[in-house]
């Protein structure tokens, strides 16, 4: 899964978040539990690749070469998706409050934290790091400020039903687009503002990321994790969102397919087990052998 298409999720991720958030029903914890494991793991590959890269740029300028289309893969993947873990961070603290529960929100601030300090040490590389040149570093920062301001407006439409404007990197212009989509949605023609809200993420970020995301597995286990969380009938079959339902059903097998195996498990020793005798054999034994 592409950083673009994690753009993508997190704009649908904030249009759909209110059903989700109302409809009262438990998160899986598989699901939660998936999504902090696959981002974990997603964490952990980043710091190895920033730290390998550092290493690259010190030793000489032939291998920073080399290995610049793929670090700057993993400088794309962290700055262009933090928009969807601060959408699905503050989706989930949102639900956790409705139902005055704490099931998602420790795992889902856990991932925050972590992916503002790779963010950080991004930034820092980008100021001040070896082996960035100066239009790389000016291409990174479109993509920083590009992802600031969406991020913004996608957590600033959750902003207008729940107090999540926290999660915005800047939480005052986030409470600004809020205003602004409620008094959008007063007017007439208000419901045809999210289809060219999504047309114009995927317009924003065709251009300026690479061909190419390092962890396209790990950022499509995170998608699907998320995806599993949704209504089913919150999918149609065109376009990304028939992808995206793939995922979520590919998901759900995977897990039905554990679950079996595990069933299976369990009856195997029941099966290969030699069933007690009936008091009529053990009858028929005694006079066999004089017992």
């Amino acid at each position: 899964m592409h950083a673009r298409d994690l753009v993508e999720l997190a704009a649908l991720v904030s249009v759909h978040g209110p059903v989700l958030i109302e409809s009262g029903v438990p998160i899986p914890a598989a699901s939660i539990e998936q999504y902090w494991t696959a981002s974990k793991v997603r964490l952990d590959r980043w710091a190895g690749g920033l730290k390998q890269f550092a290493a690259a740029a010190e030793a000489d300028a032939r291998r920073r070469q080399a290995q610049w289309p793929m670090f700057r893969g993993v400088l794309e993947e962290i700055l262009s998706g933090e928009m969807l873990t601060r959408v699905w961070t503050a989706v989930l603290c949102a639900h956790d409050r409705r139902r005055h529960s704490d099931a998602a929100e420790p795992a889902a601030r856990s991932v925050l934290i972590g992916h503002m300090e790779a963010r950080h040490r991004v930034l820092t590389l980008m100021v001040r790091g070896p082996g960035i040149d100066a239009e790389a570093a000016l291409g990174l920062n479109r993509i920083r400020r590009r992802t600031e301001r969406w991020t913004d407006l996608l957590v600033g439409h959750l902003a207008g039903r729940y107090a999540v404007s926290e999660f915005a990197f800047n939480p005052p212009r986030a409470e600004d687009f809020a205003q602004d989509f409620h008094d959008r949605s007063q007017c007439r023609g208000g419901r045809r503002v999210w289809p060219l809200v999504l047309a114009s993420v995927r317009t924003a970020f065709r251009q300026g990321l690479g061909p190419e995301s390092p962890h396209a597995q790990l950022n499509a286990r995170i998608g699907a994790a998320i995806l599993s969380c949704f209504p089913a009938d919150l999918f149609d079959s065109a376009g990304l969102m028939r992808s995206l339902w793939l995922m979520r059903l590919r998901n759900v097998t995977e897990d039905a397919q554990v679950l079996i195996e595990d069933l299976l498990a369990l009856e195997r020793p029941a099966c290969n087990a030699k069933p007690a005798p009936s008091a009529d054999a053990r009858d028929a034994h005694r006079r066999r052998f004089g017992g």
